[in-house]
């Protein structure tokens, strides 16, 4: 039973989307940290700083993850137009509930708490990588 449920979790599909998930994570983290030190010139980011970084960096991290999910994680070659815009609206679409969560997130941890945006940046990237393999694995590339 218990080498049956490690090979379930240990495979090619789920190692490649953990390897993606970490280039995805540092596409992310990076491009948040680039536009929100440009939008600060050196200051302590504002509210819409923030905002506007998280949204930059999900547009990005999400292009990149499509790209790598589709081709290497769960190889789905097709590119048939249909399917394409059927995958990507599917992908988009289940990327904006977990960009939802992590708007909702640094909002409330760094604006009300008050905490590190870049650690609250760290932290959220870890539920949303398993948030985005259900949705992945589930609904999108099957």
């Amino acid at each position: 039973m218990i080498e049956t449920f490690i090979k379930a979790l240990v495979n090619r599909e789920t190692i490649s989307y953990l390897i993606f998930g970490v280039l995805t994570t540092v596409v992310s983290i990076v491009s948040y940290e680039v536009v929100k030190r440009l939008l600060a010139h050196g200051k302590e980011p504002t509210p819409l700083i923030i905002n506007i970084s998280t949204v930059a960096s999900w547009i990005l991290a999400v292009s990149f993850a499509f790209v790598t999910n589709k081709l290497f994680v769960f190889q789905s070659m097709s590119m048939d137009a249909g399917v394409l815009f059927k995958e990507i609206t599917a992908f988009v679409g289940a990327r904006l509930l977990s960009l939802g969560f992590e708007v909702v997130w640094m909002n409330v941890t760094t604006v009300v708490l008050k905490w590190n945006d870049s650690f609250c940046k760290i932290a959220a990237q870890f539920v949303i990588v398993v948030l985005n393999y259900i949705f992945s694995k589930l609904f999108i590339f099957k």
